[in-house]
């Protein structure tokens, strides 16, 4: 397959994000990188391209911005994401000691209770919505309490990611649709000050950090986004993903239930699988040669997650199946290098919480209707009508 035949690939119909994966090989198989003509942007979607591009911010730079149409990057300009080291040091430094491995074992027995009560509710219930009545509640009371804002704004701040997560789309209805809301965070953000915080909360501290000259004032709106927005949607559909998966693989749930230390391993396996964070984008500063084509400098480029953790020159020809024994600690679910996910340690702590609460409890799961969420770079279910076997 040459590079021409993939070229007229579009990623952002309602069928390429409800079952992207085989428009994903083709750009892989199509070669190292493959410009995407419809959009103007080149594509990488094999596991060692990206998670090399991902390592080297001094030629993929994210200091243009991440999304692909220039309203959004201006309205999100100033994001971690968004910023390069020194300055996305700093940023990211702010809150490093609350999410550092010590502070995060502090959270640990919390986290678990928290996930027991919660379990405990939505299965008593005999059925349930897996997405709506467990991997949203859980991970929204979390947040909420440590961003340091009631979680009765827990709903607003879910249609914040949303659509944060849709307006970095290319210049299409979705996208457009969702500016609004993304505009609503920063201006409700912008009227916030630290004493509407809990002290010592996460938010608390990204505002102490501005009123101690450490991160500039204009840094803390980015700064509270960035966290409130990427702190749900990886657990989120991760949790509920892993249900689905569950559902459709009572071995696997079976295996599990046998040998609990298999949770961290299954956990990465779903986010392997499923890479809820598709994509995002960066900007090259030199021209970058490949095997069978030049980008230019100057050409933005998106890094296909979701296609590198299917690569099956990287994961061999089973890279499709859900296997909860897999070497998987090398996925890039979270992505890699200085922009990392700075959540991903709380991320694996729910999942861990959630899924030990369910082994515990559950001993099957049988997922009825379902219906596939459609984001721009968010992939996920929109709702998972489910009833458990307890034992």
């Amino acid at each position: 397959m040459t590079q021409a035949l993939a070229a007229d690939i579009d990623l952002f119909t309602d069928d390429a994000l409800a079952h992207p994966h085989e428009h994903y090989r083709r750009i892989r198989d199509a070669g190292t990188a493959v410009h995407l003509d419809r959009y103007g942007v080149w594509a990488l979607g094999r596991y060692d391209d990206v998670r090399a591009a991902l390592n080297d911010w001094q030629t993929f730079t994210s200091s243009e911005g991440v999304a692909l149409n220039p309203a959004s990057r201006a309205t999100t300009k100033g994001l971690i994401i968004a910023t390069d080291p020194p300055y996305h040091d700093v940023l990211r430094g702010v809150l490093t000691e609350k999410l550092s491995p010590r502070a995060l074992r502090v959270l640990h027995g919390g986290l678990h209770e928290q996930a027991q009560v919660l379990v405990d509710e939505v299965i008593a219930r005999g059925e349930f919505d897996a997405v709506h009545d467990l991997a949203r509640a859980f991970p929204v009371q979390v947040v909420m309490d440590l961003i340091g804002l009631p979680r009765s704004l827990g709903d607003r701040a879910l249609g914040w990611a949303e659509a944060a997560f849709n307006a970095g789309g290319p210049d299409i209805a979705r996208t457009r649709d969702a500016m609004p809301l993304l505009e609503d965070q920063f201006a409700f953000l912008a009227e916030m000050h630290k004493d509407d915080l809990v002290e010592g909360s996460f938010g608390w501290v990204i505002f102490d950090a501005a009123d101690r000259g450490i991160i500039e004032r204009e840094s803390v709106v980015p700064l509270m986004s960035a966290y409130v927005t990427a702190g749900l949607d990886t657990t989120i559909n991760a949790i509920s993903a892993g249900i689905g998966y569950f559902a459709d693989h009572p071995d696997q749930w079976a295996a599990l239930r046998a040998d609990r230390s298999l949770i961290p391993s299954a956990f990465n396996e779903i986010v392997r699988l499923e890479s809820p964070l598709q994509w995002f984008s960066r900007v090259t500063t030199r021209d970058v040669v490949y095997d069978d084509v030049t980008i230019p400098a100057g050409e933005r480029v998106l890094m296909l997650y979701g296609s590198a953790n299917r690569d099956e020159r990287k994961w061999g020809e089973d890279a499709d199946v859900f296997d909860v024994r897999r070497d998987n600690m090398d996925h890039i679910g979270f992505g890699s290098g200085v922009h990392g996910c700075a959540g991903q340690g709380l991320a694996r702590l729910e999942g861990l919480a959630v899924f030990t609460a369910l082994a515990e409890r559950v001993s099957s799961f049988e997922v009825g209707a379902r219906e596939r969420r459609l984001n721009n770079r968010i992939r996920g279910w929109a709702s998972l009508s489910t009833t458990v076997t307890l034992g």
